[in-house]
């Protein structure tokens, strides 16, 4: 094959998209559908943990808390770490955090021990979040990043509406504890999938330049079906001063700050109906298997919108459709609590409406991410934007919990709740975006 004169990270931009690029998006979608699972176990299991352990719903919260405090440690953290040794390390060393966290939450006999597996479990995943949505946009080409982005972002509610099935499945026979064992097992899977069929990206190899980088470009592209390059072009300005502190600098502050912000006030609104779904349900007077299918049918509209959002971005304007979905979310997670329904039909399709806009609003929030930073502190301004906006997802549980202690009705909590969403809106109203590759 004849060699190109081009960037690579051009060749990959304008070329369709072979076999090996959707495959390992793919295996991304996968990833993140583990990530739902694995953040939405201790959900599913919350009702159990509850009746085993006696706890109150304050501790409850806090216990639903304790990963989303890991992935926001892991999301900043790791997310650097992605930009300095690759993509691919990083994510394979999350698998291995998480699948060891998962386990050994099976064997917890206190909320103090089961927290400290939870956190562990959450620094895997933040850090797993910040990679592949910085290997998803590498990955990708020009035409259909946005499409790639979008099904990455809605393989979390697949994952939680699979992992939903199955927790459901799995408490008619067992106790809580085989939720954990079962997302173990599925996550120590991924490894070699990984290992196997996802190479470091062409972006980070340019960008984080050592001995042979042209062979593993070329390796890289080969694979991927396309002419090797002769000589590697030369570094951009930003890349020669790379460092953390770009994300904090004038030209990047404000829409880091922004962007960050957004998904905070956001995930509040997201959180709380993922996290505190189930309790709910069976404080009506359900029991856990009917509360776990509850969720599912919030997920399952998350996967739907998620994926309707990413095909309507194509022809919409992407900040303008998030904003809108936004404002859905604010209306739909208000409704949830304050609508007065009582029947399980109507309890899902609430639950399935507030996970459409929810989600789709994830999605654009996580589309963003990928377009306003470049490619060398992309991974470290998804990282910070969500380990820091994972402070929304932790404070979600305990404010709604302590709420609830209060003496709130579930009307007034999730109304007072679903204000996250409607200033992630404002936020994103008054942020200048300038798409990047």
């Amino acid at each position: 094959m004849e060699a190109n004169p081009r960037d690579p990270r051009d060749i990959i931009a304008d070329a369709p998209m072979s076999r090996a690029q959707v495959v390992a998006v793919a295996i991304m979608v996968g990833l993140n559908a583990l990530d739902g699972f694995d953040v939405l176990s201790i959900s599913f299991a919350s009702p159990g943990i509850a009746a085993q352990w006696g706890i109150d719903r304050v501790a409850l919260g806090v216990v639903l808390s304790m990963e989303l405090i890991g992935m926001a440690v892991g999301s900043v953290i790791l997310g650097g770490v992605a930009d300095r040794i690759g993509r691919r390390r990083t994510v394979l060393g999350c698998l291995v955090v998480m699948a060891f966290g998962m386990a050994m939450a099976t064997q917890a006999q206190s909320v103090a021990t089961l927290s400290i597996w939870r956190v562990l479990t959450g620094l895997g995943i933040g850090g797993m979040l910040a990679a592949i949505n910085a290997v998803t946009a590498e990955f990708a080409n020009a035409r259909r990043r946005t499409v790639a982005m979008s099904i990455m972002v809605i393989g979390y509610p697949l994952g939680a509406v699979i992992g939903g099935i199955v927790s459901a499945q799995l408490l008619t026979l067992f106790d809580w504890r085989a939720i954990f064992w079962f997302g173990a097992i599925l996550t120590a899977c991924f490894v070699p999938l990984v290992w196997f069929l996802v190479p470091e990206t062409v972006h980070y190899e340019l960008v984080r330049r050592r001995g042979q980088t042209l062979a593993r470009v070329n390796a890289v592209l080969a694979r991927f079906g396309h002419a090797p390059v002769d000589t590697l072009p030369a570094v951009r300005a930003e890349e020669e001063k790379a460092s953390l502190a770009d994300i904090l600098r004038p030209g990047l502050m404000a829409t880091t700050l922004l962007v960050t912000f957004a998904y905070f006030a956001h995930i509040v609104s997201f959180y709380f109906i993922l996290k505190w779904t189930p309790k709910i349900i069976v404080d009506l007077g359900f029991p856990p298997p009917e509360a776990a299918g509850v969720l599912v049918w919030a997920n399952l509209g998350g996967a739907l919108g998620g994926a309707i959002f990413g095909f309507a971005v194509q022809r919409l304007p992407l900040k303008g459709a998030t904003v809108a979905m936004l404002l859905g979310s604010a209306v739909m997670v208000a409704l949830f609590g304050a609508a007065g329904v009582r029947s399980l039909a109507g309890l899902s399709a609430l639950a399935f409406a507030s996970g459409l806009f929810t989600n789709s609003a994830v999605s654009g929030l996580y589309t963003l991410f990928a377009r306003v930073f470049p490619t060398h502190v992309r991974a470290t301004g998804t990282g910070f934007a969500i380990g820091i906006g994972r402070g929304g997802a932790a404070l979600s549980p305990i404010l709604a919990g302590v709420l609830f202690e209060a003496g709130l009705s579930l009307a007034l909590v999730a109304t007072a709740i679903a204000l996250g969403s409607l200033l992630a809106a404002f936020a994103l109203l008054a942020l200048r975006f300038t798409p990047r590759d």
